[in-house]
């Protein structure tokens, strides 16, 4: 239905290898292994004077990796992480397979540059707890950090921005400092003075990044419109976030293409008839007056691999009235 009926939007990334200079194999190893109907990977890191580990998960059944075990558990794991050459984040980047994911999707839809940020790579480090206490307590230590991995995430952007021109792009990592997490005044040290340099550089050459940001938006929305995105997804209504579309549309929607609105737990769980509403509420809340564009998406994507009926009649039902709506 996808396929056939909507605007497709592929999220691809370029092909990445590291560097010859990277010398990433004298730090990193990874092993994977199966067990029952899961496959594990394990990944080890030689650190200073530590080892470090990390795991992850995937269940045959469902569409989506657990992270098990994080690489860094603590402040002294954290310092000795930095202790590594920051030659490991060198990496190569060749964005054919963007052109040829291109050529087959042909009239279908466009092809979506899909990156993280510092913020997201660094948070990514730590489980959610871990990460929260530090970044608020040491911020020194963690601003080291965001230092350290800035300049491979510029390096890429320059690169596939230069190579890929054109295209659209989505920049994740802005809700690991948004509220409840961190305060403003983080998000603007952590993501502002690290996502914003990529934007411009995106920007430079003519393309088009979207900040993607889940939860909470009312309080950092002047943060992201100083960064200078052209979109912005996937916008959750309340009680997931904090602010309407049509209010974020009346307020930003001249400086922004809003993406979104419409919630994954919704399509998977609201009666049809009922969620009908929801897509009429939305579709017509985010092409208001003041409104720049609006895409309607969900904000994530089931992850079991059978899809109940509700969803699919869902999924039915958002389609339909996107195809054949009218203001």
């Amino acid at each position: 239905m996808a396929e056939n009926e909507t605007d497709l939007i592929r999220m691809r990334s370029p092909n990445t290898t590291p560097s010859k200079a990277s010398r990433y194999d004298e730090f990193f190893s990874t092993k994977t292994w199966i067990e029952g109907k899961s496959r594990f990977s394990r990944t080890t890191v030689k650190a200073g004077k530590r080892i470090l580990t990390s795991t992850s998960r995937r269940d045959a059944e469902l569409d989506t990796t657990w992270q098990v075990e994080h690489l860094i558990k603590d402040i002294d794991d954290l310092k000795a992480y930095l202790e590594i050459p920051q030659c490991i984040h060198d990496h190569e980047y060749d964005v054919s397979n963007l052109f040829e994911d291109e050529k087959k999707l042909g009239d279908k839809g466009i092809v979506m540059v899909d990156t993280g940020d510092p913020i997201c790579s660094a948070a990514s480090l730590f489980d959610m707890e871990t990460y929260t206490v530090i970044a608020f307590t040491e911020q020194k230590l963690f601003r080291k950090l965001l230092d350290s991995l800035a300049p491979a995430h510029m390096a890429r952007t320059e690169k596939i921005a230069k190579d890929f021109p054109g295209r659209l792009w989505r920049i994740c990592g802005s809700e690991y400092a948004s509220e409840p997490y961190l305060s403003p005044d983080l998000y603007r040290e952590y993501v502002v003075k690290y996502t914003g340099p990529m934007v411009k550089t995106i920007r430079k050459y003519d393309r088009y990044p979207r900040i993607h940001s889940h939860g909470r938006l009312k309080n950092i929305l002047p943060l992201i419109i100083e960064m200078g995105p052209v979109g912005l997804d996937p916008v959750e209504p309340p009680p997931q976030g904090d602010v309407e579309l049509d209010w974020i549309v009346s307020e930003y929607g001249k400086d922004l293409v809003i993406f979104g609105n419409l919630e994954i737990t919704d399509i998977e769980n609201v009666e049809p008839a009922k969620f009908a509403k929801v897509v009429e509420k939305s579709l017509r809340d985010g092409t208001g007056p003041n409104s720049k564009g609006f895409v309607l998406m969900p904000s994530s994507c089931p992850y079991g691999r059978k899809i109940p009926e509700t969803t699919l009649a869902n999924y039915r039902t958002m389609v339909e009235q996107a195809v054949n709506f009218r203001r």
